[in-house]
C-alpha cells in the first residue's frame, strides 16, 4: 500500500511541474522545457545568463509589455503566451526563440501585469519574424 500511495504521489508531482509559467512584470525566470512546459523554473536576476539547456524569461513595462527571451538550448520553440492586463487572459502572438542564448524581444502595446508561457514545441521555420 505504502508503495502505490508513493507511485501516486510522484505521479502527481511531475504532473502538477509541466504546467504553464506566469510571469510577473519586473521578473526573470529560468527553466528547462519539458513535454512541452516550462519545468525546474526559478525566479533569478535580470542579469543572470541561463544555463546550458535552459531559456531564460523576462518581462517589462515598456511602451505596452515586453518578453525578452534568451534560450541557450539547441532546439529552437515556438510557444504560447497570454497576458494577464487584469482579471482575464489576452492570447498573443510571439515569434520563435532562436537556439544558442541569442536573445529575443517580444513586444504588444497592452500592458499587462504578468505573461503567461506554455506549450513550447520545436519551432523549425514556423513562428519566425
Amino acid at each position: 500500500m505504502k508503495i502505490l500511495f508513493g507511485t501516486v504521489m510522484l505521479a502527481i508531482a511531475c504532473v502538477a511541474q509541466a504546467a504553464p509559467l506566469t510571469i510577473r512584470t519586473g521578473e526573470s525566470w529560468v527553466f528547462k522545457v519539458r513535454d512541452g512546459q516550462p519545468v525546474d523554473a526559478h525566479k533569478i536576476g535580470p542579469t543572470a545568463k541561463p544555463a546550458k539547456g535552459e531559456v531564460m524569461v523576462t518581462v517589462r513595462s515598456l511602451f505596452g509589455t515586453v518578453l525578452i527571451t534568451s534560450n541557450n538550448s539547441s532546439i529552437a520553440y515556438s510557444f504560447n503566451a497570454e497576458l494577464f492586463p487584469g482579471t482575464s487572459l489576452t492570447a498573443v502572438r510571439t515569434c520563435a526563440l532562436p537556439t544558442g542564448g541569442k536573445p529575443g524581444l517580444e513586444q504588444w502595446e497592452q500592458k499587462a501585469q504578468a505573461v503567461r508561457i506554455s506549450n513550447f514545441r520545436a519551432a523549425g521555420n514556423e513562428g519566425r519574424c
